[in-house]
């Protein structure tokens, strides 16, 4: 369990990281031509549309949350199985850019000097880089081929559809294999979604960085 100082400094970079990720998928969908999101009120950068309760109160409880998932109907789409890929990619592709964002912000404050000594700027410092981190992990989870996660969505709309049917099915089993992950985790001590996860998410967050441009 994480402190309360500790789960505050995730809370900012949390809530702007699943914000802007469900607002994506909604800002996509409305372009690709379903309203269903923009009737309900989701295409909007406002977090109190889109943060769960629950996902909520796991994230203050848990140092971690989810949003709820924006609505999409197919039947508004012309080319379903593409356009479906092209709204869930643009979930993580929206938190790589927020990381990039926060990185470049950062790389601009140290430059201008704007961070001093102070306990604030120790503090906003450790919110941006925790709000880096967290939108590379976002991006990275999300894009594991397991459904609901986005990356399911891009998979389905990349393999032959042939396969689509077999996949399908194994979209009813997705969320009790993410919560089984999860409950070996927590009772083994072993993450093995941490190990899934990692592996990815080191290299775009060095990347994302920038060390390279400011060497």
């Amino acid at each position: 369990m994480r402190n309360l100082s500790d789960i505050l400094t995730l809370v900012p970079g949390f809530v702007f990281g699943l914000t802007l990720h469900e607002f994506s998928h909604a800002f996509v969908a409305s372009r690709l031509g379903d309203p269903t999101a923009q009737r309900m009120g989701r295409l909007t950068l406002n977090p109190l549309a889109h943060l769960d309760l629950l996902g909520s109160v796991m994230l203050v409880a848990a140092g971690f949350g989810w949003a709820k998932p924006v609505p999409v109907d197919v039947n508004y789409l012309r080319s379903p199985r593409r356009d479906m890929a092209l709204i869930a990619v643009a979930g993580p592709v929206s938190n790589i850019v927020l990381a990039t964002a926060c990185a470049l912000l950062l790389r601009l404050l140290f430059m201008t000097g704007l961070f001093g000594d102070s306990t604030v700027a120790s503090v906003a410092l450790n919110v941006m880089i925790q709000a880096i981190q967290i939108n590379v992990i976002l991006a990275v989870f999300n894009i594991i081929p397991v459904p609901p996660l986005d990356g399911s969505r891009i998979v389905a709309g990349i393999v032959p559809e042939a396969w689509n049917h077999g996949y399908e099915q194994f979209e009813r089993f997705g969320p009790l294999l993410l919560l089984g992950l999860v409950l070996i985790g927590s009772v083994t001590g072993v993450s093995i979604l941490s190990r899934i996860i990692m592996p990815m998410a080191s290299p775009i967050y060095k990347l994302v960085m920038l060390d390279w441009l400011f060497r």
